[in-house]
């Protein structure tokens, strides 16, 4: 065992010492929390195994004082925060702290944390299954200053085989469905005060690629090309019942979409994503939509792609002309 795990488990019997009656072991804390991270994954596209590894990692696998007393499992602090507080002495004393009814809060909070700041919009341009260079683009983002943040998280990830539930959440079903067609399906288990669905794991009937998880919901969970997931509205659908049923934010799905904010009454037909678009497209791709003489709206909606990325990729364009036409003069 390294020395940094080894320092993990030191922390366990240290938690025990102090009162802590029935602390988990690193093995249960995965076990209870594998199902929020995988679903924390498919709805905000973060990888599980890193998400699970930094609460094993800033929480002491959920014995940490906060983690006990606050719920908080990655050590996020007061800023921008309404809800309850715990103090405790940190980088400096007496610090804020955010407090959650259940912890399962905290993990909702985490990623939106990841996804609403841009320093960290570089990481979902990665794989969502490379790990590594997630854990690598964390600390790049300043997520964290321990130069050895990285290497911990990945070395927990490995020696615990946290990869593994980003490979079962990307599936077609999350759970192999090894029963009969006369038994149960297997369902994952969500610790109970969660905000997170339920994910059933059958497997779907629609032959279109997709990953379609969310069994819970009337909406079924597609993935386009580009790697971005969205559902299709329904009639009278609005942003509203969208943000309710999946456990999103409303601001989320309106910056996430580039509607007006103003519209909440959808069309029937209308993509919604329910991640965050990507950066990337293959330039002949936008180029192809705009000569069907296609808003770059429509574009950003059809293919997953941040607006202002079309928007700034249409400037350039137009600069590059410019120049070209003076030359020319």
């Amino acid at each position: 065992m390294n020395r940094f795990l080894a320092m993990l488990t030191l922390t366990f019997f240290s938690l025990s010492a102090l009162g802590n009656n029935s602390p988990l072991s690193l093995e249960q804390y995965i076990e209870k929390w594998k199902d929020v991270a995988m679903n924390q994954m498919l709805t905000h596209g973060i990888p599980a195994s890193i998400t699970l590894s930094q609460g094993i990692l800033e929480s002491g696998f959920g014995n940490s004082k906060l983690a006990v007393k606050a719920n908080n499992h990655f050590g996020i602090k007061c800023h921008d925060w309404k809800g309850d507080t715990y103090k405790k002495h940190d980088d400096k004393r007496n610090e804020c702290f955010r407090k959650y009814d259940d912890a399962a809060q905290s993990f909702e909070d985490h990623s939106t944390f990841l996804t609403t700041r841009s320093r960290y919009a570089s990481l979902f341009e990665l794989e969502i299954t490379d790990y590594k260079s997630w854990a690598k683009g964390l600390k790049e983002a300043g997520y964290a200053t321990n130069p050895q943040y990285p290497r911990r998280l990945i070395d927990i990830i490995e020696r615990y085989n946290l990869d593994q539930y980003d490979i079962l959440a990307t599936s077609d079903w999350i759970v192999e469905n090894k029963t009969t067609s006369d038994q149960p399906k297997k369902e994952i288990e969500i610790p109970s005060g969660s905000k997170v669905k339920k994910v059933n794991n059958s497997k779907p009937e629609n032959s279109q690629k997709t990953n379609q998880f969310a069994a819970a919901s009337k909406h079924t969970v597609f993935t386009n090309k580009n790697r971005t997931k969205y559902v299709i509205a329904g009639k009278h659908d609005t942003f509203y019942l969208i943000s309710k049923e999946l456990g999103l934010s409303l601001n989320q799905l309106h910056k996430w979409n580039d509607f007006p904010p103003t519209k909440d009454i959808l069309s029937e037909g209308d993509k919604i994503y329910i991640m965050r678009k990507r950066r990337k497209i293959d330039n002949e791709v936008v180029q192809f939509e705009i000569n069907q003489n296609k808003k770059l709206w429509e574009i950003a909606q059809e293919h997953g792609v941040q607006l202002k990325i079309l928007t700034d990729m249409r400037q350039s364009s137009n600069n590059v002309a410019m120049s070209k036409d003076e030359v020319m003069d």
